[in-house]
Formats: structure tokens, sequence, C-alpha cells
């Protein structure tokens, strides 16, 4: 197939400040904090707990909250479905049992949490990449109510990061991206790595490809074994490096890299969310995760918790977190990387956070591959 070379193209920054969760139990949600330790609750989304993931680098960072305030036992719960139902019926649970922030990771919970914004008015809820609305498929209604706060990350500043850094340590080469369903969160992380390859490509001597038939969208976040069959096709078809931004199925594309390098193949994942660099250990402790795409969930559902018991609560806002907070990047250690490439990536930073260097956070133009 015929290589198309990505081309960078430049878009406004996006500004982040910090959010917070939940407050006493006023009428209209407000924080005015308090010497009750708050509950904190939260519903996962597609996956488990343990997705090496979304779910689990919120729900880490509830943890350390927890340990760190003395606070009760956190709480999450699984739903048993992906409904709208589904979900309200277990925020209603953390409810009933006295939980008043509430934590949805992912924008399935925009409906749910549209509508349990105004029936618990007393609790507040925090949901990560997605903004509350009505669900109609033509002019949504959105409504971020005094008691709710919407978190978004600049995820393609994320994998612009990410693209570089894989295309300056492996120089030349096949690259490929598999996403899980064709959301924005995940076509932003894509987008984002596109162009960081493309500005390796033209700036930093690297010469790297991607060809269409390796950018796809699994459609889900659970679907393990598809990760593993997508990847094994990808290496079969000489892929060195897949950025995998999936959820659940990128533990199936991280047990495909280990099976390939099993084989004497040299090939390698990026990860996504949080560091999966342990994630792909394989013998001698070494990684098939040659580095992640992070945004760091942990960190705000901490801050979260934390500025709850400041008292602190930005009800009604959208929130855009950046890399001019180090909200988003690769992980300071990266053990697959060299001194050479860390240097680089750097720079990189640099030029993101002073506006240098701008990443476009759409497709409007049909530059990219979807």
């Amino acid at each position: 197939m015929k290589k198309k070379l990505l081309s960078l193209l430049a878009v406004s920054a996006i500004t982040v400040t910090l959010f917070a969760g939940c407050g006493s139990s006023s009428s209209t949600g407000d924080a005015t904090g308090t010497d009750a330790k708050v509950k904190v609750g939260m519903v996962t989304d597609s996956g488990t707990i343990d997705d090496k993931s979304f779910n689990q680098g919120t729900w880490e960072g509830i943890e350390k909250a927890q340990k760190d305030f003395s606070l009760q036992d956190p709480k999450y719960l699984k739903p048993s479905g992906e409904t709208k139902a589904d979900y309200l019926k277990e925020i209603g649970n953390l409810y009933d049992a006295g939980y008043r922030l509430i934590a949805t990771p992912g924008f399935k919970f925009e409906t749910a949490v549209y509508e349990a914004q105004d029936k618990y008015k007393d609790a507040n809820f925090v949901i990560i990449d997605g903004t509350p609305n009505d669900g109609a498929e033509k002019d949504p209604v959105v409504k971020v109510s005094d008691n709710a706060v919407s978190i978004l990350f600049a995820e393609q500043q994320a994998g612009f990061v990410a693209g570089v850094a894989t295309s300056v340590e492996l120089k030349e080469g096949s690259l490929g991206f598999i996403g899980g369903m064709k959301i924005p969160a995940v076509q932003k992380f894509n987008w984002g790595f596109q162009q960081g390859v493309a500005y390796a490509n033209a700036n930093l001597g690297t010469k790297m490809t991607l060809d269409k038939e390796n950018v796809i969208y699994q459609g889900t976040f659970n679907d393990v074994a598809a990760g593993t069959q997508l990847a094994n096709a990808m290496y079969d078809r000489g892929v060195k490096a897949i950025f995998c931004a999936a959820g659940g199925v990128g533990n199936g594309v991280i047990t495909a890299a280990k099976t390939q390098v099993d084989s004497g193949k040299n090939v390698w994942v990026v990860g996504v969310d949080r560091d999966q660099y342990d994630d792909g250990k394989y013998a001698d402790g070494k990684s098939v995760v040659l580095t992640s795409a992070i945004k760091k969930v942990d960190s705000a559902s901490y801050d979260m918790v934390k500025q709850v018991l400041d008292g602190n609560f930005p009800g009604g806002k959208t929130l855009t977190f950046d890399i001019t907070k180090d909200a988003v990047g690769i992980p300071a250690e990266n053990p697959n990387l060299s001194a050479d490439t860390m240097k680089v990536v750097n720079d990189i930073y640099g030029k993101l956070k002073d506006g240098s260097i701008t990443v476009k956070d759409n497709n409007d133009d049909n530059s990219l591959f979807e």
C-alpha cells in the first residue's frame, strides 16, 4: 500500500485548571468544607477496575487520596450493562449508601450524569472524558449543573509527544494504531500521534510510515482477544510499534507483542492513559512497552478529593487538562527510550508549553487517517 506522509497542522493550545469534587449536603451541591470525611464512590466504565488503563487510573487516584487523607474506604460499582439505566442504577446505589462524591470515568456516562445531577442535588459528580447532555442525536442539550464538573484532557498533545518519542527511538519503519471505540478522546490520541510522527519525519530526520490499513478502531474497550488478533496481524505486516488507545483491548495488544518477541521479532507497544511499562514485562524484566501516552487521570481524581476537603468545588464548569500543567505527555522515566531520545522529548515539551508547537485536536481537513 502506498505510504502516506502525515502532515503537522496547528491549532489553538488548550488551557487547563485543576478540578475538584463534592462538598457538604447543601441544596446546590456547593462544597463548603466539613469535618466529616467525604465518602467517595465510582462507577466503572467498560471493562474492569484493573483494566490497566482508564478505570484503574481513576481508582488508583481515589485510593491514594483515601490513604493520604484517612477517608472511609471508597467504593466502586460495576454496572451489569452499558445503558443509561444501568449507570443510573449504580449511581443510585452509591447515593443510597451515603456516597456524595461520585466519579464516572467515560463518555458513556454523559446522559446518566445529565439526569443524576438534577435528581441528587446534594451529591457532586465528576465526569471524566465527557460532558452531561440529554443524548439527542441532533443538537443535544448540554448542561453541567452546579453540582457537577466535566473533565477533559488534551489527548492530542500526549499522542504527539508519544509519536515523536517513538519515531526518534526507532528511526525508521512502519507504525500502527489500534483504538477502542471511535470517540473524541480516542481520536485525539490517534490524530496527535500521527502529527508527532509527521513532525519527527519533517524535523528530526526520522523515516517512519503509517498505512491507512494500520489505523483501526476495534469498537470496544474490553475485547482482549480482538486486540491480540488485530495486533498480530499488524506485526505480521511488518509494523514495528503499535500505539493502542483502547482500554482493555490494549491488554490483548501487549499479549501479542510478548508472543512476537518470544518468536524472535523486535516489536513494541505504545501504551495509553497510564504508564504501562510494567504491564509489558516479560523475560529478564524487559518490557514490550516502548513508552505510554499518558493523561494523569489518577492525579485528577486525587486532586478532586483534596479539593473537596479544602472546601472548593468548581461546579458548572468544563475543565481541560493539558501539557501546560503536566497533565498529559509520556512518563518521566522510560527505560526503553535512550537519553538522546528523552533530550528531544524534553525539548518538545518546552515547545508545546510555550506555543512554538501546536497540535490540532480535529481532522476537519481530512489530512489524517481517521
